[in-house]
């Protein structure tokens, strides 16, 4: 008889925690809530087309844009977050954990399925965008959306799992993806404020570039200008993957750190 394979014990399972952490997406109806989202966006965007002045098409397309990014990003944020705090108030972490079952089955097993339900918005939202640019912008669109969403999802998965509550998790999540969507405007203020400030302006502008360093650079990702402009290209994608496979695998270990630590 043939020995399984040393990564079989792992992917089974995982695939399996995979599984049904979708299945739990779509059963709390985050594909209902990113349906409503849409029609929200898409009827606030025709409002603005229809009374302005100038330019209402590039306007529709970036408010759009906007909207869809701030709601695929919070709808997976708050989905992971309350996962896995039920998960928690249940005792079903901690059954998982008891149970003959490598810890890192669970989290990529969890990691995967929440990376699955952020397809659902990258879907949906990039067949909206075919709509205002060329499908070669809006497929990079919504690729740079799957890739943001991946990075939101396991921070998520971090903050749920080490900080084991719902309000300072989601807090925390929001902190991160606002200074993230930030950071090179905060770059660029702290280098303003070290050529008028001296040794003061310095240390700032150092602080900065430290935490620019620590963060992805969320504000080259998903970029309205792609569906209004049409000026996004390989390279920008190539950044973009490139970024969210770095941040997946330092978050991940980060989680699978912190889950290795508990005591059940």
């Amino acid at each position: 008889m043939t020995a399984a394979p040393p990564a079989a014990p792992l992917l089974r399972p995982a695939l399996t925690i995979a599984r049904y952490t979708l299945l739990e997406a779509l059963r709390n109806r985050l594909l209902w809530l990113l349906l409503l989202a849409a029609a929200g966006a898409v009827g606030l965007g025709a409002l603005l087309h229809a009374v302005a002045l100038t330019e209402g098409g590039q306007l529709q397309a970036a408010v759009l844009a906007a909207l869809l990014r701030l709601a695929a990003v919070f709808l997976l944020a708050a989905f992971v977050v309350t996962s896995i705090a039920r998960e928690a108030q249940d005792k079903g972490l901690e059954l998982l954990l008891a149970l003959p079952l490598p810890r890192a089955a669970y989290l990529l097993g969890k990691l995967a399925g929440f990376a699955a339900a952020a397809a659902l918005p990258a879907l949906l939202f990039g067949a909206l965008a075919l709509g205002l640019a060329p499908p070669g912008q809006a497929a990079l669109w919504a690729a740079s959306l799957l890739c943001e969403l991946w990075i939101v999802a396991a921070f998520s998965l971090l903050c749920a799992l080490g900080l084991g509550q719902t309000l300072p998790a989601l807090a925390a999540v929001a902190a991160f993806y606002l200074l993230a969507r930030l950071i090179g405007t905060l770059q660029l203020l702290g280098h303003a404020a070290d050529a008028g400030h001296g040794a003061a302006g310095r240390l700032l502008a150092g602080g900065v570039d430290l935490l620019a360093l620590l963060l992805p650079h969320l504000d080259g990702f998903t970029r309205s200008d792609w569906l209004v402009y049409h000026g996004g290209s390989g390279a920008d994608l190539l950044a973009v993957l490139a970024q969210s496979a770095l941040y997946v695998a330092l978050l991940a270990s980060a989680a699978l750190f912190d889950l290795y630590r508990k005591n059940v």
